[in-house]
Parts: structure tokens; C-alpha cells; sequence
């Protein structure tokens, strides 16, 4: 029997079709390379550098233990656990060690849930605090803008110390603040075994919106912004920030070890302990955000609270670098992601959210002279960085938990996230980068 020539011709189509969604799926997918090859790396010899470096930087307590990963056109070319959680060499890192994330959570949640704002039409970049939080009206925070919000350019404090607010002259808590258990009172988990009066989440949010705005045209790097972004997304969505990006990012990429408040989505086996915190809560933090205003938030804060591993950071990233979609599933448009991850400053190197190499040919700032000036990520204070460079289709994690058991500098000073950085570009035989300047200025003259 002969199929009339519509019908048949939309058989091909579906097939077709069919086909191309198949090998879709497959492209955007983050996957292992078959061989090194495969992905470009010229010079083994520099990654084996990364093993040398990291065994040192263990030796010398920089860190107890750290993830790696490295992927180029969606391969996956370098992927490694080195160390232990915490010292003990019974407690080794794997990979599918999960870490506080610190503040790549604000371009890992926040930012994210801006950017999809934005595209629907519910946020304008170019409006204020006061368009969007009722609770700003009559502040100083009122007509802070949107965009300088995302660029840290608002002039507000770069953070708060709220607990010490809580403490009296003993360094003690003041009484009816925390409780050891939880009631329908102290009901906000700021530890374990430690549990605040949800009334004072007001007081927080008043001494946030009584702080003085004095960096007014200045780049201030700022939690502070990114407390009230956050708040945006309730106030818009009907949905804490924790609920709407795991429905809207990590739901359906299928990100299982991605998320705020992490046990309570995986055991705390699979966490490293991220501090010994001798001044605030007095135990090892463990599961429970290493940032004492994130706590103080129940875990969930628009600038910090995000654990995840290195896998699932990458997918993360991975999407963005597709320009938008995973496995199949589009989440933004490309011209989205190229305008939030772009220079948006003539006083800085941000993006919208996101961070970015300095614009100096010799000096990229956080991360490594060889990326392009169309890279975009984060550092984080726990030990951590994510960074994704379009020009080279490069995605490169590295995590760790460097205040593990005390808080100290060693990452910063031995550059290490940086160094590691320029072995994998070394080993593509990718040249340190001259010409960030060149672009910084080009987008800066397009506005």
C-alpha cells in the first residue's frame, strides 16, 4: 500500500527529527574523553605537573583534600581527587565528593535564577530595589539599581558580621536567640543542634537595610547585593531560592548532589567538613553552610549556601557553555548567557553576576593568563573556583576545603587554583593571552 506523499514526508520529518534529537542529547552531554587526543593535550607531562603541585600543597597543609576537573568540547580530559576530607587517611576524597561551594553559589543559583527573570520579562535590569522589594521603600537601598547590584557597584558594606550582634560581653549567646533543639519558635537550623528564633531573621534584614551606602561609585565586592537579589527571586516566584532553582536548573538536568542544606538530599558521608568554628557556632561544620549569614539565613542566602561536586558544577556549566542547553533541554537563550557573562563596567571586570579575568595582558586576576577575555566563573572562599572559557569550549572546576580545620590564606598564597588552571591550558598548547583588553574595551564602547 502506497502512503500518500504528505503523510510520508512527515514520517521523514519525525525521523529525522528523532535522529537529530538524539545526537543533540549526545553533543551537550558531559562526558569522558576517549583519550586525551581526543580533546586536544598536546603535553601529558603538564597534567602530571597538577598531581606534583597538588601532593606538595597537601604536604604543606594548604588543604587537606581537592577535586578536579577539567573538560574540552564537552570531554571530560582530566578528572582527579586528591587527599583526604579532613587529614585522616581513612577518609580519602573521591569523586563524588560534595563541597561548600561558597560564592560560586551566586552564579550557581542566584544569578541563574536572575538571568531566567530576565528573559520571561519579570526583572529590568535597569530598575530598583524599590520596583521589585516593598521592604527597601523609604531606605537607602530604595533605588539601588538592579544592574549594579549584579556588578557590585550598589556602594553597599561588603558584609556584616550579624552573629557577633548576638553575642554578649562573654562572647556567649544572648539568651532566647538559639536553642539546642527545634520548636515552632526557634525553627531557623543554623548548625547542628543549634537552632535560631525565627524572629530574628527581622532583625538581620533591618540592620541589612540600615547599613549606610558608603561605596557609592566604587566596585565593592559584596554579599550584601546578593542578599536582596535573592529576595527579589522569592518575592517574583512565590518560591524560596533553594525550591525555585532546584525545580528550575537541578531537577531536570538531573543534578542529584546539587543543592542547599545538603543533608537533606544526600548523607553526610558524600560532604566534606568545611571548618573546626572556634568563634560563632563551636563545632565542626559539616553539611551546614561554612558562611555564618548564610546560616544565620537557615542555609539558604542568595550569596552562599550552594554545595555540589565537581561533575555535576561542570554539567552545570557545561549548559551555559552549550549556550544554553543540556541533554536536549534549552534553559536559555544564547544572547542571555553572552550578556550576563560579558563586561558590564568600566570600574571592574564583572559580568552580571558573574566574574571575569582582569582586562590586562598580563595579569587575568583570579584565574590564569591563558584564558580568553570571554571567561566567565567565580571563586569561592571555602577553597573553590569554577571557570568557562568560550574561546577555548574549556570547563574548569577545582574544589577544596581549604579552612578545613582552620581558616588560612595558603591557597592564595601559593596561587594554586591559578597554577593548576595554566597546566591544563599548558597541556593543550594554548599561549597565555594577550588580548583581554582588546575585547574589554570593544564591549565597553558597544554600550
Amino acid at each position: 500500500m502506497k502512503l500518500p506523499i504528505r503523510i510520508l514526508y512527515l514520517l521523514i520529518l519525525l525521523i529525522v527529527g528523532n535522529t537529530l534529537h538524539a545526537q543533540e542529547k549526545l553533543l551537550y552531554q558531559l562526558k569522558p574523553a576517549s583519550s586525551f587526543s581526543e580533546v586536544g593535550v598536546v603535553f601529558e607531562n603538564e597534567l602530571n605537573q597538577i598531581d606534583s603541585l597538588m601532593k606538595r600543597a597537601i604536604d604543606a597543609e594548604v588543604f587537606p583534600g581537592a577535586r578536579i576537573l577539567a573538560a574540552r568540547n564537552g570531554k571530560v580530559f582530566f578528572n582527579k581527587a586528591f587527599g583526604t576530607l579532613d587529614g585522616n587517611e581513612e577518609n580519602p576524597v573521591n569523586l563524588k565528593t560534595v563541597y561548600d561551594l561558597a560564592s560560586i553559589t551566586k552564579i550557581a543559583s542566584t544569578t541563574l535564577a536572575i538571568m531566567r527573570l530576565y528573559e520571561q520579562g519579570k526583572i529590568d535590569l535597569n530598575k530598583t530595589l524599590g520596583d521589585y522589594l516593598p521592604i527597601t521603600k523609604g531606605t537607602n537601598k530604595e533605588f539601588c539599581l538592579l544592574k549594579d547590584l549584579l556588578t557590585h557597584q550598589a556602594g553597599m558594606k561588603s558584609w556584616i558580621p550579624f552573629y557577633k550582634f548576638f553575642k554578649d560581653s562573654s562572647a556567649d549567646f544572648k539568651e532566647g536567640i538559639f536553642n539546642n533543639y527545634k520548636t515552632k519558635t526557634f525553627a531557623v537550623e543554623v548548625a547542628k543542634d543549634l537552632f535560631m528564633n525565627a524572629s530574628y531573621r527581622d532583625t538581620i534584614w533591618k540592620m541589612i537595610l540600615e547599613s549606610p551606602l558608603e561605596n557609592k561609585g566604587k566596585m565593592v565586592y559584596s554579599d550584601l547585593d546578593f542578599y536582596f537579589l535573592g529576595a527579589i527571586i522569592q518575592q517574583l516566584t512565590g518560591k524560596t531560592l533553594d525550591q525555585y532553582v532546584f525545580s528550575e536548573f537541578y531537577e531536570p538536568m538531573g543534578l542529584r548532589k546539587t543543592g542547599y542544606k545538603p543533608l537533606s538530599i544526600m548523607d553526610e558521608s558524600y560532604i566534606a567538613p568545611t571548618e573546626n568554628d572556634t568563634v560563632f557556632r563551636k563545632q565542626l561544620i559539616k553539611g551546614f553552610v561554612h558562611d555564618p549569614g548564610a546560616a544565620l539565613f537557615g542555609g539558604v542566602a542568595g550569596h552562599a549556601g550552594l554545595f555540589s561536586n565537581a561533575a555535576e558544577l561542570a554539567a552545570l556549566m557545561q549548559m551555559l557553555l552549550n549556550g544554553g542547553s543540556y541533554k536536549g533541554r534549552v534553559y536559555f537563550k544564547t544572547s542571555t548567557i553572552q550578556l550576563f557573562t560579558s563586561y558590564q563596567s568600566t570600574i571592574s571586570r564583572k559580568g552580571f553576576g558573574f566574574d571575569k579575568p582582569q582586562a590586562n595582558a598580563n595579569d587575568a586576576g583570579p584565574c590564569s593568563n591563558h584564558c580568553s577575555a570571554y571567561t566567565y566563573g567565580h571563586q569561592g572562599f571555602t577553597g573553590t573556583c569554577v571557570w568557562v572559557d568560550p574561546g577555548q569550549q574549556l570547563v574548569f572546576v577545582f574544589l577544596s576545603n581549604r579552612v578545613f580545620p582552620y581558616e588560612n590564606s595558603a591557597i592564595n598564597k601559593w596561587n594554586i587554583r591559578s597554577l593548576v588552571q595554566d597546566y591544563i591550558y599548558k597541556s593543550l598548547d594554548v599561549p597565555e593571552n594577550k588580548e583581554r583588553k582588546l575585547l574589554y574595551d570593544q564591549q565597553m564602547n558597544s554600550k
